[in-house]
């Protein structure tokens, strides 16, 4: 049961800091997975990353309802590289050692929240 709250508690977070900053919710769901839920990293992230898919669909199909909200010449360009790069680093992720993940996870979160903070 505990389980079962801290993964919806996850969710809706993840959810709404999603649709909120652009952010996917990976920022959220990886470290609660990991923390909350007991998952290795590498288990995390590619939970975050097929949960992802859900949060995008909801969010896009609201977001359509504004017409010209979304710029699908970027999502097309972004979308195929985004895509093709995700392939190959889902192969680097399960090389890599939970330990070195969490660090390089870590390392990206300081270094971009320090960048937006520095901006803002």
């Amino acid at each position: 049961m505990k389980f079962l709250i801290f993964a919806i508690l996850t969710g809706l977070a993840a959810g709404l800091l999603g649709a909120l900053c652009g952010v996917g919710g990976g920022i959220v769901m990886v470290p609660a997975f990991v923390g909350l839920l007991g998952l290795e990293h590498n288990r995390a992230v590619a939970t975050s990353m097929a949960v992802i898919i859900v949060t995008a669909i909801a969010a896009t199909a609201n977001n359509t309802r504004f017409n010209g909200l979304i710029e699908w010449r970027v999502v097309a360009c972004v979308g195929l590289a985004s895509a093709v790069a995700a392939w190959f680093g889902s192969d680097l992720m399960r090389s890599l050692s939970n330990h070195t993940l969490t660090r390089i996870f870590g390392c990206l979160l300081v270094v971009f929240g320090a960048r937006l903070l520095w901006k803002a």
